[in-house]
């Protein structure tokens, strides 16, 4: 129901939705003017395309971190294909398939998850407040994203299950959106330049001080976003330790 739900509530789902069943409206119309040959070719490709859109579904659902990540891929593999088999009908109808998938890349956007497990989303004011005051965690694990960003929101599930997981009374969790703040990704140390790669960026702070980061500093010069994981963040910022440190201290 919740699936349901996003996809008549959210303009990236919906209008995917329409352009994929509008496929359907156009292949039985075609089958009174197509010939035979035809109806049987296009019959037997559409049949290899769901069968290999099935058996890519079957290897990402196994490999892929988060469910945005998984549609965002199924989606892209589904277009093509459907372009592919378009071309068969008519090269014409193939080129509407493009022209229609790129509006919607355009004019539409994944949606973010939009739970925050037991994260706080913060302004970089009131970051800096916590920071300084010290009256909360000893340690602050806070992420930097931007809805604007593909990779953002591709992982926007992780950082809320890492915080379900690992938040306690010393290490907390917050969400620091730059696409609304870009002015202080400077002082954080972060680009924005280009496409935004070095989003998401994770930044632990002990007391008032960064003591670690990741992606490292300038990476993005010679590398792309590395893939995120929770296994990933978790190992890079050692939370098992800061979990068990918390439970010795008590």
């Amino acid at each position: 129901m919740e699936a349901m739900k996003q996809v008549v509530s959210e303009t990236y789902y919906l209008s995917h939705f329409m352009a994929f069943f509008s496929y359907f409206v156009v292949r039985s119309s075609a089958a009174a003017v197509l010939s035979p040959h035809i109806i049987h070719h296009l019959f037997y490709r559409e049949i290899q395309a769901v069968l290999a859109l099935s058996l890519l579904a079957a290897i990402k659902i196994t490999r892929e971190e988060t469910w945005e990540e998984f549609i965002d891929n199924m989606l892209f593999y589904a277009k093509l294909l459907l372009v592919a088999i378009a071309s068969i009908m008519d090269y014409h109808l193939a080129l509407w398939f493009l022209v229609v998938f790129l509006v919607i890349y355009i004019l539409t956007q994944q949606p973010v998850f939009q739970k925050l497990g037991i994260s706080n989303k913060l302004t970089p004011l009131q970051l800096e407040a916590l920071l300084t005051e010290g009256k909360t965690s000893r340690y602050w694990l806070v992420e930097f994203r931007a809805q604007c960003s593909s990779t953002c929101i591709r992982a926007s599930r992780i950082f809320p299950e890492l915080s379900i997981a690992y938040s306690n009374k010393n290490v907390s969790f917050g969400i620091v959106d730059l696409g609304l703040f870009p002015n202080a990704a400077e002082k954080f140390g972060i680009s924005l330049g280009g496409s935004m790669g070095q989003l998401p960026t994770y930044i632990l702070f002990e007391n008032n001080a960064e003591i670690n980061r990741f992606p490292a500093f300038g990476f993005e010069e010679k590398f792309s976003h590395p893939h995120i994981t929770k296994k990933l963040i978790a190992h890079h910022f050692q939370l098992d330790r800061l979990r068990i440190e918390s439970v010795h201290g008590d």
